[in-house]
Formats: C-alpha cells, sequence, structure tokens
C-alpha cells in the first residue's frame, strides 16, 4: 500500500525506523512515474545533543526511466518523525510503501 506524503508532515518513526522503504514519484520534467529500489530508513541519533541535532539521512540518486534527468532523494529521521525529500519534484508527488 502506498502512502502519500503530506507537505511539511513527517512520516511515523516508530513505523519506519530500521526498515526499508520503497519511494514513488512524478518527474517534474517529464511527468514519468518513478520508483525507487529499496531506501533504509536511519534511526534517530540517540547521542545527539539535542533535539536540533538528532537527525540522520540516508541519500541516493536516481534518473528518471523517461528523460534521465538525475533526482536526489534525502531520507531525514528525526525523534518527530521521518521525511523523504526529492530534488525537482513537488513534495506532495511522493509517495512510500514499507517493505514488510
Amino acid at each position: 500500500m502506498w502512502i502519500q506524503q503530506k507537505a511539511n508532515t513527517l512520516a511515523p518513526v516508530d513505523e519506519l525506523q530500521g526498515r526499508t522503504v520503497g519511494l514513488k514519484f512524478e518527474c517534474s520534467h517529464c511527468q514519468t512515474e518513478v520508483f525507487t529500489d529499496l531506501i533504509g530508513v536511519p534511526a534517530p541519533d540517540h547521542l545527539a545533543n539535542s533535539t536540533e541535532d538528532d537527525g540522520q539521512y540516508e541519500k541516493e540518486e536516481i534518473k528518471c526511466p523517461g528523460c534521465d534527468m538525475t533526482h536526489e532523494i534525502t531520507v531525514q529521521s528525526t525523534f518527530e518523525g521521518v521525511m523523504f525529500d526529492v530534488s525537482e519534484v513537488k513534495p506532495e508527488s511522493v509517495a512510500y510503501q514499507v517493505k514488510v
């Protein structure tokens, strides 16, 4: 089941921490629907001195199969939640699916 990311809303970290997710999004250049390989969701940094410093992230790149545009994907995990950021796409076009 695909879960649509809401703009400026974090996904629940307790459901995603230590798991892998697949992302799908619409390329803003050619409107092709792009699907990623599985990406690991990092755990927040338990040794951080403050909640501002607790973020951990993974970065990936994927080429759009329709136009060869390279999109950078950042999965950022904090104690408050997880955000999936994909360059050059509208945040509301990003959806994720948890691997079970």
